[in-house]
């Protein structure tokens, strides 16, 4: 039931949007303005402001389609921003059924795949007035950065205790059930400037501190399933002065959450040790980004995705772990059972990110039936 040019056709005009994160109102007025021709009830709620995203930030979209049948209600929920490079997008046909970008940006089916899709089964079961369940559809905002928009959602606004998520790279039929903490952490090294050529004695280099810190501790995979990454350090104010103070940003993400704040302990204990032997202070601010959530297989959402790819002819599909975050780590932080599922995107924030034709209409097919088959044993 799926119309294949169509599909094609609404990716196409979404990934036109310039819509960066924080800078999606153009593109989220346009999908309101859909929601509401497919029958939609659709509010907006305050997260620009909230966010500081300015005159062209857009907040959360909700959507509801009234049930035509008993049963329990769904969320579906795709994000409206992309990473940068994301201006000026367009999106290319070639002749074996991919489609990429010109190559200078994303193309930025991250997630417009997931949006299309979306857009796509509600306008089919319009057309068609297929039975299905209350079904309630949002667009968030800033997912990108942490999922910044769902952070500030108002969740007593859903309905919907099962979700599905379409926001995943991997073959259609792929779902991600389990997924990290993710911990941001930012240090500051104080120290004491001094002429490096004069008196290099007067000053405590606090690069040096933060040098010994970093040799102290493990990076990548500490653990199985806990990873830690010092990605950006700066500091000092010129070659010939002893540096009085380095910044150092990094993160932890584990897929226990006990185990990144035993981690984010580890870190701090180690950079107040090495500052204080040279006589410098360390300042070690950690901030829960998101947190890790489970989804076991006889959960739900998990036997009705099943259940939908098995009357598709999709056998049972792949579940996996991912050590990426997602909406969904906010949805299960609000008690709504959900994952995370591929929707037609490869090489994600990247120039050479792309879709293929087919996988975008299997996506299409697969939320279809996700929104109308019916009720299968909660």
């Amino acid at each position: 039931m799926i119309d294949a040019e169509r599909l094609l056709r609404e990716f196409e005009t979404l990934v036109s949007f310039d819509c960066e994160s924080c800078h999606e109102g153009r593109i989220k007025e346009y999908l309101k303005e859909k929601l509401l021709s497919l029958g939609l009830t659709v509010s907006e709620d305050d997260a620009a402001r909230k966010l500081g995203s300015g005159a062209d930030g857009a907040g959360n979209l909700l959507g509801r389609l009234k049930g035509k049948e008993e049963g329990t209600p769904l969320l579906f929920s795709a994000h409206m921003d992309t990473v940068a490079p994301g201006r000026g997008k367009r999106a290319l046909r070639h002749p074996d059924g991919t489609v990429t970008s010109d190559g200078t940006t994303v193309l930025g089916a991250d997630d417009a795949a997931g949006l299309a899709a979306i857009l796509e089964a509600l306008t089919v079961i319009r057309e068609r007035d297929l039975p299905h369940p209350e079904i309630e559809v949002l667009f968030t905002a800033a997912e990108e950065p942490y999922c910044r928009g769902s952070a500030v959602f108002d969740y007593t606004a859903l309905r919907s205790k099962t979700a599905y998520v379409l926001d995943l790279s991997g073959p259609v039929g792929t779902a991600a059930v389990r997924a990290p903490s993710i911990l941001s952490v930012d240090i500051i090294i104080r120290g004491r400037a001094a002429h490096a050529g004069f008196a290099p004695e007067d000053g405590i280099n606090a690069l040096t501190a933060a040098a010994r810190a970093l040799a102290a501790l493990p990076t990548g995979h500490v653990a199985d399933d806990t990873t830690l990454n010092f990605g950006v350090i700066e500091g000092g104010t010129g070659k010939n002065i002893v540096p009085a103070e380095i910044r150092i940003r990094g993160e932890i993400r584990s897929l226990r959450h006990e185990a990144a704040l035993e981690q984010a302990d580890a870190v701090r204990t180690v950079f107040a040790r090495e500052a204080g032997i040279l006589g410098a202070a360390a300042e070690v601010t950690v901030t829960e980004e998101i947190r890790a959530y489970s989804i076991g297989e006889d959960e739900y959402p998990v036997r009705r995705f099943r259940g939908a790819l098995a009357a598709m002819g999709l056998g049972e599909g792949a579940l996996l772990t991912t050590f990426g975050g997602s909406d969904n780590n906010r949805f299960a932080a609000h008690g709504i059972r959900g994952i995370v599922m591929a929707c037609a995107m490869n090489d994600v924030h990247t120039v050479h990110e792309y879709t293929q034709i087919p996988e975008l209409e299997r996506c299409a097919a697969l939320t279809l039936r996700l929104m109308t088959m019916e009720e299968t044993d909660r």
